[in-house]
């Protein structure tokens, strides 16, 4: 068995990043480590996303997250606040909405049913 479960990801600026992952996704602090200007955050499903701040951050990054319902979480999230590049629409990729995070890295949400029927 192999499962992917950690990623690192370089920022610009770890508090204005882990706040956006926080507040804009909901994932959680699993641990810090203040010497490396880094924190390790974790989705519900135990995948964990260490971001590690860094003087050049890279383009072309797409993260991925699976949510229940896409059209709901796009209505919820719009309601509280966060900013997305596009609502749910057919891309690519598959059927879902699309923001971006403080560095620019695209996050990408999509579900299971609407990947099937759309």
């Amino acid at each position: 068995m192999m499962k992917f479960d950690h990623l690192a990801l370089p920022v610009s600026n770890l508090d204005r990043s882990r706040e956006w992952y926080i507040a804009t996704l909901g994932l959680k602090v699993e641990f810090e480590i203040p010497a490396r200007h880094a924190v390790a955050l974790q989705d519900g499903e135990g995948f964990a996303i260490f971001l590690e701040e860094r003087p050049v951050v890279p383009n072309g990054i797409a993260l991925w997250f699976q949510v229940d319902d896409v059209d709901r979480t796009f209505t919820e999230w719009t309601a509280r606040g966060v900013a997305f590049a596009h609502g749910p629409q057919k891309n690519f990729w598959g059927y879902g909405p699309e923001l971006t995070d403080p560095d620019g890295y695209i996050v990408r949400l999509w579900d299971e049913r609407t990947m099937k029927e759309k």
